[in-house]
């Protein structure tokens, strides 16, 4: 057995539909807990996004929210979501959708737990599952587990996904950058930022990723636009592939509900225990405050930059299914693997020839903040584990981090994403766990 089948192997395991289940069914409890206040308080969400400024020991509303989203909005909503499509069809995006839905309840609720419990260590506030399960749950070994694997997904695991992702993007546009040129380019600008600390990290999420965002999704109006009158056929087909209702893509209902739901999460990171460590470091008056903001990230990250991706790919029909027995359902692109060359094929049939270039660029920002907050959530957790001696171990964790994201860029996708959704999966299982046990 070589490495690769052994990730799968785990994986098989870990995103198993217990997860599935787990996932969409906290969501559901929160959801009814809190009276659906992903929908009464959306006005609220956006207000509080610039309501608390920065203090010496913690950054402003909005740097948390940019912090979180820049974690949020990664390779996920762009290749994350075309491989969903491409296992579980158009109907992939909609469980997507309901998993940010429903995921926003989950995110309220750990970002409050995460403001609740937070503390300072080194003149820095710091929370997180970490701090809420041992101070909540009092449960010090859990705590402990919590905090270890977050340094190995965050630290080690995840930010090869993010990496390949850019090297593979600019070795695509520009053949000059080969993955060695561009992990190098990553870690000196990442490392230049990290060792600045959080509130370095803050500044730089409040700049870059308000821009990216809008950026992104306003090409993506611009492809919808242009072909408008097939809005209502692409969302005829979301719906009724995702519900089973579709003839081509009914038998791949299943495929479409956990791929949908597996990498929502991975995008979107509702019920993941990432954000409510963004959520901790931000200083405001009340904890629900930033409970607030952080579901709002969730909205922002789902129904706005993955369904940009997701209109993009469908609407020019610049994409392929399989029908889980090696032959297709759709097959518009022949060769051509589920990632990010399908949005630039969706690109380039509109403005022939960029397409490799301005997803390149997308996927550059995009992965790059997410790796900053990766930095952030590995320093949380060493910090909760070494305590005031915490500096010389972040420090190393830095050099380390960079190192894996080195690393990431030169080695294969498949490898990468693999090693990526074994970490999320298993954050996920021990933070729903617990704020379902804190509730």
């Amino acid at each position: 057995m070589n490495l690769q089948q052994l990730v799968d192997l785990i994986n098989s395991y870990v995103w198993s539909t217990p997860l599935v289940l787990l996932c969409l069914g906290t969501g559901i409890y929160f959801s009814i807990r809190t009276r659906f206040l992903q929908v009464r308080l959306i006005k609220d969400m956006v207000g509080q996004l610039f309501r608390g400024r920065a203090s010496k020991s913690g950054i402003s509303s909005f740097q948390g929210f940019a912090m979180a989203l820049g974690g949020r909005v990664g390779t996920g909503n762009i290749a994350g979501v075309a491989t969903a499509i491409g296992v579980g069809g158009p109907g992939a995006l909609f469980w997507m959708w309901m998993i940010a839905f429903l995921g926003a309840g989950s995110a309220y609720i750990e970002a409050a737990l995460g403001q609740v419990w937070k503390e300072k260590i080194g003149g820095i506030y710091r929370g997180g599952p970490s701090y809420y399960i041992d101070k909540g749950l009092g449960q010090k070994w859990y705590s402990i587990i919590f905090a270890v694997v977050t340094i190995i997904s965050c630290g080690i695991l995840l930010p090869g996904v993010q990496a390949n992702s850019i090297a593979s993007a600019f070795q695509g546009a520009y053949p000059v950058l080969t993955p060695a040129i561009s992990g190098a380019i990553i870690v000196v600008l990442l490392g230049l930022i990290i060792f600045g600390g959080v509130k370095r990290i803050g500044r730089t999420a409040e700049l870059l990723v308000p821009f990216m965002a809008v950026a992104y999704v306003l090409m993506a109006l611009v492809i919808v636009a242009i072909d408008y009158k097939r809005i209502p056929a692409v969302f005829s087909l979301i719906v009724s592939s995702a519900l089973g209702k579709h003839a081509a893509f009914g038998g791949i209902v299943g495929s479409a509900i956990a791929w949908g739901v597996k990498r929502g999460i991975y995008s979107n990171e509702a019920g993941q225990g990432t954000g409510p460590q963004a959520a901790a470091a931000a200083e405001v008056a009340h904890p629900a405050q930033q409970g607030l903001v952080q579901a709002f990230s969730v909205y922002v990250d789902t129904l706005f930059v993955c369904s940009a991706t997701g209109f993009m790919i469908l609407i020019t029909g610049m994409y392929n299914t399989g029908n889980g027995k090696g032959g297709y359902l759709v097959h518009n692109l022949p060769g051509v693997e589920a990632g990010p060359a399908w949005t630039q094929s969706a690109i380039d049939t509109i403005f022939k020839g960029y397409g490799a270039q301005f997803v390149a660029i997308a996927l550059f920002f995009f992965a790059f903040t997410t790796l900053m907050a990766y930095a952030f959530y590995t320093e949380s957790n060493v910090a909760y584990l070494f305590k005031k001696k915490s500096a010389l171990a972040i420090t190393l964790a830095r050099v380390f981090l960079l190192a894996m994201t080195f690393y990431g860029a030169v080695r294969t996708a498949n490898l990468a994403w693999g090693m990526g959704d074994i970490g999320v999966g298993l954050m996920a299982w021990l933070n729903i766990i617990a704020i379902l046990l804190l509730s």
